[in-house]
């Protein structure tokens, strides 16, 4: 069956070799990355990576998840879109088991290393179409305060504090939980 059919049938728009070599049925894998490369080579795919494969069309987003694995999108970027924080950043931000930054076509790829049991830990993380996996902004933000100590949010209305309490003791850490309540209290409008 032609290669470039079964992979542009399927919904997802990355690929790594291993997902090809299931979808085609294919079990030599030198004889997949030699086709590969010849839809590579024509036009009809791209190799933004060693290993990765995807459409014309691909979704920066699913790039993003492929590239190291487990990661999951957290940080500025999640909080930028929630309207947390309102200074613009480029960047696909990630929280991964490595700290990396990568450019890749015109994108700016920042992953940031964190605890295992943290990385693993499944509360607050949506698993979106496509192998998309993203936190939510209550998760996004106690990503932040762990990774980067104290931090300043431009607003905190969006986050909603009981999702934060349960998400807390996923961290396992006092000071975390102490950078939380003295933001929350600074942020409440003073009783008159």
């Amino acid at each position: 069956m032609d290669l470039q059919f079964i992979l542009y049938n399927d919904v997802r728009t990355v690929f790594r070799l291993k997902d090809v070599a299931m979808l085609a049925g294919e079990s030599n894998f030198t004889s997949l990355n030699q086709r590969l490369n010849y839809l590579v080579r024509n036009g009809k795919l791209l190799n933004p990576r060693k290993g990765i494969y995807c459409k014309l069309n691909y979704s920066t987003e699913e790039l993003a998840c492929r590239i190291f694995s487990p990661s999951y999108i957290s940080l500025e970027y999640v909080l930028q879109q929630a309207g947390v924080i309102f200074q613009y950043d480029s960047r696909i931000t990630m929280v991964s088991y490595l700290s990396r930054e990568l450019k890749i076509a015109d994108k700016t790829f920042s992953f940031r290393k964190i605890k295992n049991e943290i990385l693993i830990a499944s509360s607050g993380i949506e698993q979106k179409q496509n192998t998309v996996t993203v936190a939510s902004p209550e998760r996004a933000f106690l990503d932040v305060l762990y990774l980067n100590g104290a931090t300043y949010f431009d607003n905190l209305k969006p986050l909603d504090t009981k999702k934060i309490e349960q998400l807390l003791p996923v961290y396992n850490s006092v000071m975390l939980n102490k950078r939380v309540k003295k933001l929350f209290k600074n942020d409440r409008p003073e009783q008159t």
